[in-house]
């Protein structure tokens, strides 16, 4: 099909509402993108959009319905940025608490699945799409007290080659994003329950781990190359980490 280069082109991201998401937000904003900022806290991502020039609709990847009703609202899509996710607890496998277990499936994976699903449409009629999944490198390792969420981001990991196989041949490129040690300001407290001592304790004296402007620049490098370039899969970690067990502290 002939593309508009006219009007700008539209960017989907999901968990818009803080940290990586809203990062991202900004950073397609600033690369021309009219960006869609979906996410549950409505006044978050108002907010946001207001600043960057963009559209606030309010999703849960959980939900259906609501997802179905995204997608209502974005007819053509030229990039989607799967964010939407998130980590509770530490538990032990043998330990495992199955409701906090079901719900970073719930959104880590299924919430992927849902929302590409549904804006698969969109993206097909943009002629170019891109399809950028916010992985981790807790879908490459394996760590004590993690099985809940490296589970989930390892079936992120195999959902981006799945449905790059699957897409072959379609204008339609599928990348995964995977961030190694991230300071949010949300991240890490809500997987402890809210208490900020443990949440500071896991950043305790290390020089410089990524911040959500770091990751949302390569997801942007990542949309943004040409139509013929696809960046399968971009790991990106702080200096001080050279692994899940090894992370340097001053």
């Amino acid at each position: 099909m002939t593309q508009d280069h006219t009007t700008p082109r539209t960017a989907v991201v999901t968990g818009a509402s803080s940290g990586i998401g809203a990062a991202t937000a900004r950073a397609l904003a600033a690369q021309g993108f009219h960006v869609v900022c979906a996410a549950r806290r409505t006044d978050r991502i108002e907010a946001l959009a207001a600043e960057i020039g963009g559209r606030a609709v309010t999703c849960d990847v959980t939900d259906d319905a609501s997802v179905a009703a995204l997608a209502a609202q974005v007819p053509t899509c030229h990039v989607l940025v799967n964010n939407a996710g998130g980590a509770v607890g530490t538990d032990r496998v043998d330990e495992a608490d199955l409701d906090g277990w079901r719900w970073m499936y719930d959104i880590n994976v299924l919430g992927l699945v849902r929302v590409t699903r549904a804006l698969l449409p969109a993206l097909r009629d943009s002629g170019d799409g891109v399809i950028v999944n916010v992985g981790s490198t807790a879908g490459r390792w394996a760590y004590e007290g993690g099985g809940g969420y490296t589970a989930a981001k390892h079936a992120v990991k195999v959902l981006s080659e799945t449905l790059r196989l699957e897409l072959n041949g379609e204008p339609i490129r599928i990348s995964e994003v995977a961030p190694g040690m991230v300071r949010t300001e949300e991240f890490s407290l809500v997987r402890f329950g809210g208490d900020q001592a443990k949440a500071d304790a896991v950043y305790a004296g290390v020089d410089h781990p990524l911040l959500a402007e770091d990751v949302a620049d390569a997801i942007a490098w990542v949309a943004t190359r040409p139509s013929h370039v696809d960046i399968d899969e971009l790991v990106i970690k702080p200096r001080a980490q050279a692994a899940a067990h090894k992370v340097h502290r001053s």
